[in-house]
């Protein structure tokens, strides 16, 4: 039976339950699981580093293609919050970014019934979002098997976008659908099948690493220094003229 379900899913038994745990205890073996979070995104560096190359060239080729994050559930907000930051921080032009998550916008704060599950959605939103062949199309799924994600990289494919499956399931169905594909392999979560917490790690930092290293290629990064980010605040007013400085 356990054959068929993600390890992300699996009890994990390599301590006593966390509610059997001290605090103290629990905080200690959660810190440890979170860097092996960080260590399985370094075992996937050759994959990662394959496809941020295939990202960059891709997006220097489409010069008004996206970069479209899709996801359900917590792998849609971290697609999300992967997102949202290239416009201030390299003011990556909005209209080259969008969303695909399950159960739309009310998903960000909401969990949305059968949403997860719902094909026929997800087909209907790549035709309405006009993917096509200029866009890079980004799915990430803990288990590696959500059916809305997996079905948007599906019609993404035929639409002849550059797909990216991660998975942290290395037997994911949705790496069949990834031109490029990154394997997470978090294995099972301290808390039985909460991926909000090494899952969710590993898939932040491949996507801060695979964003940032793009942006740093198209040459929105000088001498380390943000040297295209927006100033929408006091604080990033006042960075901006440091930074000026000492460009």
């Amino acid at each position: 039976m356990s054959q068929n379900i993600p390890k992300t899913e699996l009890l994990y038994q390599k301590s006593k339950p966390v509610d059997h745990l001290s605090i103290s205890d629990g905080i200690s073996l959660m810190i440890q699981e979170q860097k092996n979070a960080a260590l399985e995104v370094k075992k996937a560096s050759k994959s990662i580093n394959f496809s941020t190359n295939k990202i960059y060239e891709h997006l220097m080729l489409n010069l008004k293609g996206r970069l479209i994050y899709v996801g359900a559930g917590t792998s849609g907000r971290i697609g999300v919050q992967d997102g949202v930051e290239l416009f201030p921080t390299f003011n990556w032009p909005k209209k080259r970014l969008d969303f695909i998550i399950a159960g739309g916008k009310r998903a960000f704060l909401n969990a949305v019934e059968n949403a997860e599950d719902d094909i026929i959605k997800a087909k209907e939103v790549v035709t309405k979002k006009l993917v096509n062949s200029k866009d890079v199309v980004i799915g990430l799924a803990a288990s590696g098997n959500t059916p809305f994600t997996c079905k948007v990289l599906e019609e993404s494919n035929k639409k002849g976008a550059l797909t990216i499956a991660i998975s942290n399931n290395p037997n994911g169905k949705l790496l069949s659908f990834g031109k490029c594909k990154i394997i997470l392999d978090t294995k099972e979560e301290l808390i039985s099948g909460s991926t909000r917490l090494k899952a969710g790690t590993a898939q932040k930092i491949c996507l801060n690493i695979i964003s940032s290293m793009v942006m740093v290629k198209m040459g929105r990064v000088k001498d380390g220094i943000m040297c295209q980010m927006v100033p929408t605040n006091k604080k990033l007013r006042d960075r901006k003229i440091r930074i000026d400085r000492q460009l």
